[in-house]
């Protein structure tokens, strides 16, 4: 059980439904060619796929219809795709840079 005050942690599962936060930004960066993550005082820069992943975190799909979706754009098992996904966006949600 966590203390008053602690934050809990964000589990994230196939039924879970994500997007960046007021303060979070996925900006295009032209001089470096590259998508960022801006945050307060942190930058993140994420590879291709988790930009992919990041721009259908609308705030309305679950992470089950956003691996559903890649699987089939890139022909994938759909299972793989979501514990690909599913560890993906854990990682970022324990950075804070997603919320539910």
């Amino acid at each position: 059980m966590s203390e008053p005050g602690t934050p809990t942690r964000l589990i994230v599962s196939a039924d879970s439904i994500l997007r960046l936060p007021r303060h979070i930004k996925l900006r295009h960066d032209a001089g470096r060619g590259r998508w960022i993550i801006l945050a307060p005082e942190r930058v993140f820069e994420p590879d291709e796929t988790s930009v992919e992943v990041l721009k259908l975190c609308d705030g309305e799909r679950t992470v089950g219809a956003i691996s559903t979706l890649l699987a089939e754009q890139y022909q994938a098992p759909v299972d793989v795709i979501t514990a690909d996904v599913i560890e993906m966006l854990q990682d970022l949600a324990d950075k804070g840079v997603l919320k539910s």
